[in-house]
């Protein structure tokens, strides 16, 4: 089992296994604590059968495993002791070839991981394209929702204004200048004190000073009206107005002016 240096190394892995004889493991522990080389050597066969032993299911041993091992290896119970001893010198060659099933397990290890990052990645990207693509397609259904629902002949058109707000004064103007005849309505026009009253104007297009075309004072329903007043014919208009005068009327507006529409440019 040991020649003059060191035990061999099959026996080493024999011994961690616990199938020498008595008589042969005390052999070995007598020369291991005398040298310290086989204790190192002893130590890391077992580090190495420990990281097997992690690697697989537990179970225990079934009868006779430890001798079919020792015959598998060229050894058996009755020739150990005859076995010829390989010096602890070829342990660098040994640990050589260890060593390379770990590094290529470790190479493995990551690549295995590089792949799980990559395919991570590419399923952060996906879903991130899919939730882009849902998006898309929600804003197109609404788009085409809102369109059919603008166009569709049967739905309600409502028109909703503050509650209780008065409508806007407002007055239409009909007016024929070569012969000087005009017809005004208003609506909506507020009530005016006694001593004040509403009077139309004509302003000419040819920029010469307004012209009084009648004064008028609104009905309960804010209605009032002038109708054919005598103002001079042939006056092109530019524009009309109404302001707030005296009773007794003006013969120039009075700022501001309340009411005011200009001509089309068509004359129409």
């Amino acid at each position: 089992m040991t020649d003059a240096q060191h035990i061999s190394q099959d026996d080493l892995a024999l011994y961690a296994l616990q199938t020498p004889s008595q008589d042969e493991s005390a052999a070995v522990r007598e020369h291991l604590s005398e040298c310290d080389v086989c204790r190192a050597e002893l130590a890391r066969l077992r580090g190495d059968l420990a990281m097997v032993a992690l690697s697989v299911d537990q179970h225990p041993l079934p009868p006779g495993a430890r001798a079919r091992f020792a015959q598998r290896i060229g050894l058996n119970p009755s020739s150990a002791k005859s076995a010829e001893p390989v010096p602890i010198d070829r342990a660098p060659g040994f640990r050589r070839a260890g060593w390379s099933g770990w590094i290529a397990a470790a190479a493995i290890l990551i690549v295995a991981v590089a792949l799980g990052f990559q395919v991570s990645s590419l399923r952060a990207r996906l879903h991130e394209r899919d939730s882009r693509i849902a998006s898309f397609e929600a804003a197109k259904s609404r788009a085409k929702q809102i369109d059919e629902l603008l166009a569709a002949p049967t739905a309600q058109r409502v028109l909703l204004t503050a509650p209780k707000t008065p409508p806007a004064p407002n007055g239409r103007v009909v007016y024929l200048a070569s012969r000087g005849e005009l017809i005004f309505q208003a609506g909506n026009l507020a009530p005016v004190p006694a001593e004040k009253t509403y009077e139309l104007w004509v302003i000419p297009a040819d920029g010469s000073a307004p012209i009084p075309a009648g004064l008028f004072q609104p009905d309960a329903a804010g209605n009032g009206s002038v109708i054919l007043p005598a103002i001079p014919q042939g006056v092109k208009a530019k524009a009309f107005g109404v302001t707030l005068e005296n009773a007794a009327g003006s013969k120039t507006p009075t700022a501001p002016i309340l009411l005011a529409g200009a001509v089309p440019e068509n004359g129409v």
